[in-house]
């Protein structure tokens, strides 16, 4: 099973796809909205996540050269990866706190995987699939 934290109101420019909550806490950061204490809460976040999960190499399915192609692919967690999947979890209440809804979507088929971990799938979405 696979996890992914979105923003149900907001849809993401490239992907077509709800706004993931690690791109949603950084806008609403970018636009002044949060407190001292929550940018700090936000930065040891990810900081942690910089140190503890892996950037994707990958987010198209597409052939080289990469940077040609729209990055259409988006990221889930694996279900066993319980300690980035408890931080994710403090990032929605980030958004919370400032009335953004957030929700968990689960899925066992997530797409064309381009790229994968031991804690996270990239992959872009089956076409018509919506989250």
């Amino acid at each position: 099973m696979y996890l992914r934290f979105v923003v149900a109101d907001y849809i993401h420019e490239d992907s077509q796809r709800q706004l993931g909550v690690f791109q949603a806490v950084a806008d609403i950061r970018r636009w002044g909205w949060l407190s001292p204490y929550e940018e700090e809460q936000h930065d040891v976040l990810r900081e942690w996540f910089n140190v503890h999960l892996e950037k994707p190499s990958r987010f198209t399915a597409s052939k080289p050269p990469y940077y040609r192609k729209q990055s259409k692919a988006i990221s889930w967690f694996k279900d066993s990866a319980k300690e980035h999947i408890a931080r994710a979890r403090s990032l929605v209440r980030i958004l919370e706190n400032h009335g953004v809804s957030a929700t968990t979507i689960k899925t066992r088929r997530v797409g064309y995987v381009v790229y994968e971990d031991e804690y996270q799938i990239t992959a872009e979405p089956f076409a018509g699939k919506r989250d």
